[in-house]
């Protein structure tokens, strides 16, 4: 009896394993996707942002006339960036409150927008 009491145990632990193991994979998977789309929300609102950096009506805009512009911008790229990220991060940390998550993407989109805008400064300083 204790044999097989031991031998079920023994499945049952071996079953436990390669559930967890399997589950862990999974859930690997389900990460690496997460941040796969994130990148690439990342990507598309970068893209879109640069798009509008070179445009010969911004020439006469003056630096907080193109910051208004940026913020205002590629809204449905910003927002696919921001869900995409938000999951990333919900998956990665799961542990992590939600706000948090909203406030490092909204941060992520705020940078991308500085980083456009400092360029958009930083060259009419030099032309002058």
């Amino acid at each position: 009896m204790r044999m097989l009491v031991a031998a079920a145990l023994l499945i049952t632990s071996s079953a436990a394993i390669s559930s967890a193991t399997i589950s862990s994979a999974a859930m690997a998977d389900e990460v690496d996707d997460a941040h796969k789309l994130a990148i690439t929300g990342r990507d598309a609102y970068w893209n879109c942002l640069a798009r509008e950096y070179p445009r010969d009506s911004n020439k006469t805009m003056s630096d907080q006339e193109f910051s208004s512009l940026i913020a205002n911008v590629c809204p449905s790229e910003r927002q696919n960036f921001r869900v995409s990220l938000i999951d990333f991060l919900s998956l990665q940390f799961p542990k992590q409150d939600a706000d948090a998550n909203l406030t490092t993407a909204n941060r992520a989109i705020e940078l991308a927008q500085k980083d456009i805008v400092t360029a958009f400064t930083r060259r009419r300083a030099a032309a002058k």
